[in-house]
């Protein structure tokens, strides 16, 4: 399945765990099922692409007075225990590529004799204000991205919207019982937008018991 590409948005201490900074509710429930993902990812050779907040004092998204939407308090912060992803979603050999442009030729031969994931790190919510995700991508080339991860309703928005409007030739499977939005209504929303707009939203059982990407039809 080299043609196919796992999507980990941001799972870090800081909003997986109650104790974090910036927790997004409920998101411990969905820990077993970022795991499957994981160790399924894993066993079967399919590349993960994750994204990960490395924030430092000053970026755009934090605020001491945050109004919960186009800014947040401190989260995130680099070289903190909270920056880090949970164990259960950790990273093969990862490449650490960071936000600003590298020289796109170089990054490519980089990334086509990398054997392991990718981690993009981001000081934004928008994973393409890495300006080195389209390189990436158009090294990796995959058919279809499986994507998880929180929060639904901004980070994984972000992401699979701007994926939509960039490769809409790329088949999008968004895991749903993978997901935690911060607002429930407006996950609803999202989850039946995507739907109608050719994502197909799907269980973690669908992957891992279910076979759904070793159908022919799956990427």
């Amino acid at each position: 399945m080299s043609d196919v590409v796992f999507w980990d948005v941001d799972t870090q201490h800081d909003f997986m765990h109650a104790e974090g900074k910036l927790y997004v509710p409920e998101a411990e429930a969905i820990i077993p099922n970022l795991k499957r993902l994981t160790d399924y990812a894993h066993a079967r050779g399919i590349r993960i692409v994750a994204s990960a907040d490395d924030h430092v004092a000053g970026h755009r998204e934090l605020s001491a007075t945050p109004d919960f939407r186009d800014t947040f308090p401190e989260h995130c912060m680099r070289g903190t225990p909270g920056q880090a992803k949970i164990p259960e979603t950790g990273l093969l050999d990862p490449l650490v590529i960071e936000p600003s442009r590298a020289d796109p030729a170089a990054l490519a031969d980089r990334v086509a004799a990398h054997r392991g994931d990718i981690l993009f790190h981001k000081h934004w919510f928008d994973v393409f204000t890495n300006q080195n995700v389209e390189t990436v991508l158009g090294v990796l080339k995959p058919k279809a991205v499986v994507l998880y991860g929180v929060a639904l309703d901004v980070c994984d928005k972000f992401a699979i919207e701007g994926l939509l409007e960039r490769h809409p030739e790329i088949r999008l499977h968004a895991v749903r019982d993978a997901m935690k939005p911060i607002d429930r209504d407006a996950a609803a929303h999202l989850l039946k937008q995507w739907g109608e707009e050719g994502v197909r939203v799907i269980e973690t059982a669908e992957v891992v018991d279910e076979g759904l990407l070793e159908s022919p039809h799956a990427a």
